[in-house]
């Protein structure tokens, strides 16, 4: 009988583009469920692909303290992730949330609509 040789499986191996970077980003985001931790981690994980030296470099921040703060074992500071996350070059931003009773209103408006606002 032959054995069976497994690896850990590392996220940070298979984000490869930005766009794999921001998505993974973004579904750990809408996963966090509140655990600022877990956002960390992922962050870490996004800096571990494309290098930390370059990420402590990018950010001010030293490797040492960077493998600290994103390790998902503690919730960094916000500026730490502000660093962070211009440092890999991605950006916040907000979008409203909708409570699950509130109907979704329907944001059409003419194009014929919108120059009128405008022209006042």
């Amino acid at each position: 009988m032959t054995k069976t040789h497994t690896t850990r499986y590392d996220v940070a191996e298979h984000l490869r583009t930005p766009e794999e970077m921001a998505a993974y980003l973004e579904a750990c985001l809408e996963e966090a469920d509140g655990d600022a931790a877990f956002i960390a981690k992922a962050l870490g994980d996004i800096a571990r692909a494309k290098g930390m030296s370059q990420v402590a470099r990018d950010s001010g921040l030293s490797r040492e303290s960077l493998y600290k703060a994103l390790s998902g074992d503690r919730s960094p500071d916000f500026d730490t992730i502000l660093k962070v996350i211009e440092a890999l070059g991605l950006r916040l931003h907000a979008q409203v949330v909708l409570a699950p009773t509130q109907p979704v209103a329907p944001a059409v408006v003419s194009v014929a609509s919108a120059r009128r606002q405008r022209r006042g």
